[in-house]
């Protein structure tokens, strides 16, 4: 057990300490105000205070954990062996950096609190990040950081026990649209046969009417390939489905339909199936609700996980929203056209309420890779270079690789094979 001492035990002290501690290194903690506690124990401990009691483990602590509200801090960056950091401690600390407080602000997204500019869809620029700014978004500083301070400890308490994590790989399969041709509807087909005969699109008039003639050929419908991929590969996967009402931004195919409610429950028998919310969702806390309820109704289980059509996240209500929904957990956290680390982090953690200083009952789990963010490379081999780089940081912190890919784009034609490609990504990563 690891101590910390501090003069004052706040809500954000509390969480981010068990994120940095037991859930990404493994050690078990307490704290304690008093220093005659502190003075007593045997074990390995530390001090996270403005001054060091005597010749301990200390850590200068900045205000960041000991306040309340939203304050606009000035990002001054620095180099700890390498790896860059934020928040100077100055002389005496163990570290060159506050630790605690670098960690919670990225974690909790502080910065997407500020005022910022929202790009079209209401969502914050990947841009925008101190991550991106300072060129660490593709590392996860948090966890290289936690390790850090890991072997710092090490040198002090050799006895330390941790309970070690292993590196994990996750499959993310997006459904918006199921099938691009079939399962669409008198109306919807005849629409998009006139657009596309309109625009000469003849390729495109050519597979669907094939698609028609034989709707097992439509090009979306690669759902029984990759299940059987997955299970051949011992690959952990999740599939979220959309399952709304048409709309500008929603178009899959209708709830209604039976083969498209059969698709879902198939699918439901060998991986775990989830909802995606749709645009028209993001702000409609109802229509969240019935969303999540109509998809637990076709799978005969409870809907638990969530991902935002578009990776629209506002925080915090977005999470409020999901948490009223009753969702566990969420796919969300992650850019859409960058890869890389939005939270600082390949961790899941709790969603920490900065208005509330409240840590909230849902989970987060950071994705590094949408493949929006990949198809405008020329070849696979660029591709593959980049998911390597990233790869190579997570394992060396034990992390979790989550990838997120649609089934539209392992079924859709391009200048790059996605399907051949992603079974490498699966070959290359699931171990």
């Amino acid at each position: 057990m690891l101590l910390i001492y501090t003069h004052k035990i706040t809500p954000r002290f509390t969480y981010i300490m068990k994120q940095v501690f037991t859930r990404i290194l493994g050690i078990e903690v307490s704290y304690t105000t008093k220093v005659e506690d502190f003075i007593k124990h045997t074990g390995p401990k530390i001090t996270y205070t403005k001054q060091p009691l005597q010749n301990e483990f200390f850590v200068r602590s900045n205000d960041l954990l000991f306040e309340q509200g939203i304050n606009d801090f000035e990002i001054v960056m620095g180099n700890w062996e390498g790896i860059p950091c934020f928040f100077a401690t100055g002389e005496g600390s163990a570290l060159p950096f506050d630790i605690f407080s670098a960690s919670f602000y990225l974690i909790t997204r502080y910065e997407e609190y500020l005022p910022y500019v929202k790009d079209s869809h209401g969502r914050f620029s990947p841009k925008e990040s101190v991550g991106y700014k300072n060129k660490f978004l593709q590392i996860p500083v948090v966890d290289f950081w936690a390790f850090k301070l890991l072997d710092a400890l090490k040198e002090r308490f050799p006895d330390i026990e941790r309970e070690k994590r292993t590196y994990n790989y996750l499959s993310v399969i997006d459904v918006t649209s199921s099938h691009c041709f079939a399962q669409r509807g008198f109306v919807r087909s005849i629409a998009g046969f006139l657009l596309d005969l309109g625009s000469f699109k003849l390729r495109r008039v050519g597979q669907r009417i094939s698609v028609w003639l034989n709707p097992k050929k439509d090009p979306y419908d690669n759902f029984s390939t990759l299940i059987e991929t997955h299970k051949q590969k011992n690959v952990k996967s999740m599939f979220f489905f959309q399952f709304a009402t048409y709309s500008t931004y929603d178009k899959n195919v209708s709830t209604n339909n039976n083969k498209f409610r059969f698709l879902i429950k198939s699918v439901a028998d060998y991986s775990i199936v989830s909802l995606c919310a749709s645009y028209s969702s993001f702000d409609d806390i109802h229509l969240l609700k019935q969303e999540k309820k109509n998809l637990a109704n076709v799978i005969n289980r409870p809907v638990n996980y969530s991902r935002m059509r578009y990776n629209r996240v506002d925080v915090p209500e977005t999470y409020r929203n999901l948490i009223n929904a009753e969702f566990t957990d969420d796919y969300t956290m992650g850019y859409t056209h960058e890869i890389g680390f939005r939270a600082g982090t390949c961790t899941c953690f709790y969603f920490y309420d900065l208005h509330l200083e409240l840590q909230q009952p849902i989970r987060i789990h950071p994705f590094a890779v949408h493949d929006y963010a990949l198809v405008n490379a020329k070849k696979s081999d660029e591709i593959i270079r980049k998911l390597d780089a990233l790869q190579h940081s997570i394992k060396k912190v034990q992390g979790e690789f989550i990838t997120i890919f649609s089934n539209e784009l392992l079924g859709g034609s391009s200048r790059i094979d996605w399907k051949d490609l992603y079974v490498q990504i699966l070959n290359r990563y699931n171990s």
